[in-house]
């Protein structure tokens, strides 16, 4: 049996990107979509052909764009994100115009003069889960109000 020389980490980064269930999508500087990948294609919608050198806006619910540009343009001025450690949680738009809920953090990508390229996002729909504790929540609060009053 021939030994085969093991993928490069390119090869290997490619292939993780391009088969990952979760959306991967990557936008420069100025919110411009430029990495699309197949779940990306599937979670919204879209697909790559659409969606590359489109705005992030594309996917963002119309009332929150206005509070992403503002936030994405002080990301990108600070060279600095909380959501590079903590899970951002938000509705997104699919390409039907459905709301979804979706959870990511974002990774800054930066050049080899180590200027800010763009960002980086994997993101994972948790519409179903959201949902279901929706739920339980409204549940909760059906019980609680059928308890009698406690003085």
């Amino acid at each position: 049996m021939p030994r085969h020389s093991p993928p490069s980490p390119e090869y290997l980064c490619r292939r993780i990107v391009a088969d990952s269930q979760d959306a991967v999508i990557f936008a420069d500087r100025e919110g411009i979509i430029r990495l699309w990948n197949r779940g990306a294609e599937e979670m919204f919608g879209f697909p790559a052909a659409e969606a590359l050198g489109q705005p992030l806006a594309l996917i963002i619910p119309e009332n929150l764009r206005d509070r992403h540009h503002q936030g994405y343009q002080k990301v990108m001025a600070a060279g600095t994100t909380k959501y590079a450690r903590d899970l951002l949680a938000v509705p997104a738009r699919r390409r039907d115009g459905t709301r979804i809920s979706v959870e990511f953090t974002i990774v800054l990508v930066r050049g080899e003069q180590d200027e800010i390229l763009g960002t980086g996002a994997i993101i994972r729909d948790v519409t179903a889960r959201w949902q279901q504790e929706k739920r339980l929540r409204e549940r909760l609060a059906a019980l609680e109000a059928e308890l009698p009053d406690k003085k």
